[in-house]
């Protein structure tokens, strides 16, 4: 029997982001955000990213605590479900790990389902998101981008000063480098095989943790 899922939801933890952002932002900060998450959001095509189906290479991830996970031993009996987030200081992961910590990770527990949360951050860097929320499943780093581009989910914004001013988000992961990944959930089976894919084009839209177990659950033996 699957664990009760808690009654707040992303969107009202969301909401409530929204409206302290208003506020306290300026204007331009304002219309910055929402234009960026706008564009985001036009551009998606979801015929673009990895389908059901798509064989993925022996890929392996640093652990923020240490050591590494391997793709295949992680899906060796049976699927592994992957979240992807921007990075350690991102106000909307910084909400929504802990919204799955809560609600998703008792549920895929259960099932026997590994969650792993990846962001391209540094393991050193990306470690205090892991250690502030406590948060009972793995972090790791998803070196260069290299599954968010497998999947066809990574992004870098259309403002790009040149040259980068202090604390851009190249500082800020340590990859020197505007792209990050879309926040998306992605479920993986034995041999490697994408299951399941639900991409965020706006970060503070994510999927709720009903309807992450609602997609994956008939993937499962």
């Amino acid at each position: 029997m699957m664990a009760t899922l808690l009654t707040d939801t992303l969107k009202t933890r969301y909401a409530a982001l929204q409206a302290e952002r208003e506020r306290s932002w300026t204007a331009a900060q304002l219309e910055g955000n929402a234009r960026q998450r706008a564009q985001l959001i036009e551009r998606f095509d979801p015929t673009a990213v990895a389908q059901p189906g798509t064989i993925l290479p022996p890929l392996t991830f640093a652990e923020v605590d240490g050591g590494h996970l391997s793709l295949d031993a992680l899906t060796a009996s049976g699927p592994a479900l992957f979240l992807f987030f921007r990075f350690a200081g991102c106000p909307a992961c910084n909400i929504a790990l802990p919204y799955y910590a809560e609600n998703l990770y008792p549920a895929l527990k259960e099932l026997g389902i590994p969650l792993i949360a990846l962001s391209p951050q540094q393991p050193d860097r990306l470690r205090d998101i892991k250690r502030r929320h406590e948060l009972p499943f793995a972090v790791a780093t998803d070196t260069d981008n290299g599954f968010a581009r497998l999947l066809d989910i990574s992004f870098v914004p259309d403002n790009r000063p040149s040259p980068p001013p202090a604390g851009w988000i190249g500082e800020v992961t340590g990859t020197n480098s505007w792209e990050l990944p879309q926040p998306a959930a992605v479920l993986v089976g034995p041999g490697r095989r994408v299951e399941w894919l639900h991409v965020s084009p706006d970060w503070l839209d994510r999927p709720e943790a009903e309807e992450i177990l609602r997609h994956i659950t008939p993937h499962l033996s």
